[in-house]
């Protein structure tokens, strides 16, 4: 099993240059950043963590520019987006974006989508996508844009989305396109992804816990699912929320899941005295998980 990092990217925190180096040199497989446009004052959503939204969750950089600084100071680490929110951007711009990093990183790009956790986040973006209906907004929005990255000429005429027969380059280096990991939980949000995705990026809390069998049950589901999508062995990345010990990775490497992500919601997230700490830490953990 493989080990990634998921970075706050605020402007406090680890500059994504130093920070993917020191990644890449320690053996990680990946570093991931997460997308919030704005957050809106009226605060209506709850924190899905519990408690106060941190303060941090204002301050967040821009996911590409803050990857692209990532991507020319490495070689081999992945880079990824854990997760962007694609209803919240120009479907157009948003291919080009993806498919520009993809090009500069040399296909080391995986594009990790979900539909975010606040809703007045996302009705200040598209206030004609109700929350109920993300889920089926997120998908059409992902199948436009593998058209735009796979065909010389795309159009797309949906219920979200519509533009007419048009060119949109560059292509991504990685054919026919980065990976589309799905990052949302839940039952639905989970048939989402064994359905449309590449992979599944589930969040453990999300998935409830260890004891008990709530996660494995989940897991579980998801396989079941996309085997009866004609879709097996479809990959999951965990992400991995605040600081879980060796017992509970190694749980995880023995339900088979392929990666997970570090770094999530722990106590000061963006506080570049304890990022590099962090990181030492569960690097020396990654040949006991391998």
């Amino acid at each position: 099993m493989k080990l990634g990092y998921a970075s706050m990217n605020t402007p406090a925190d680890v500059r994504p240059d130093r920070l993917a180096r020191a990644l890449e040199e320690r053996g990680y497989d990946s570093l991931f950043v997460g997308e919030h446009s704005h957050i809106p004052t009226s605060r209506r959503t709850p924190y899905p963590a519990g408690g106060e939204l941190p303060d941090s969750y204002l301050r967040m950089m821009d996911p590409f520019v803050s990857l692209t600084l990532a991507a020319s100071a490495t070689t081999t680490l992945t880079i990824g987006t854990g997760v962007a929110l694609p209803l919240e951007r120009d479907l157009l711009a948003l291919a080009k974006t993806v498919a520009t990093l993809d090009v500069l990183s040399s296909g080391r790009l995986e594009f990790g989508v979900g539909v975010g956790w606040n809703a007045e986040e996302l009705a200040n973006h598209r206030p004609d996508i109700s929350w109920a209906m993300r889920y089926r907004a997120l998908e059409e929005c992902t199948e436009a844009l593998r058209r735009l990255w796979i065909d010389a000429e795309s159009e797309h005429h949906g219920k979200y989305f519509d533009f007419d027969s048009s060119w949109s380059f560059p292509k991504p280096h990685r054919k026919p396109h980065p990976p589309v990991l799905c990052g949302t939980a839940g039952r639905l949000g989970s048939r989402h992804a064994a359905r449309w995705a590449d992979g599944w990026m589930p969040t453990d809390i999300g998935l409830g816990p260890i004891e008990g069998g709530m996660l494995d049950k989940k897991v579980r589901l998801f396989r079941e699912a996309a085997e009866q999508a004609s879709r097996p062995h479809l990959p999951i990345t965990m992400v991995a929320f605040g600081n879980p010990t060796l017992a509970t990775l190694a749980h995880y490497r023995d339900l088979g899941i392929e990666r997970v992500v570090l770094g999530t919601s722990r106590a000061d997230w963006d506080d570049p005295s304890t990022t590099m700490a962090f990181i030492d830490h569960y690097a020396a953990l990654i040949p006991d998980l391998a």
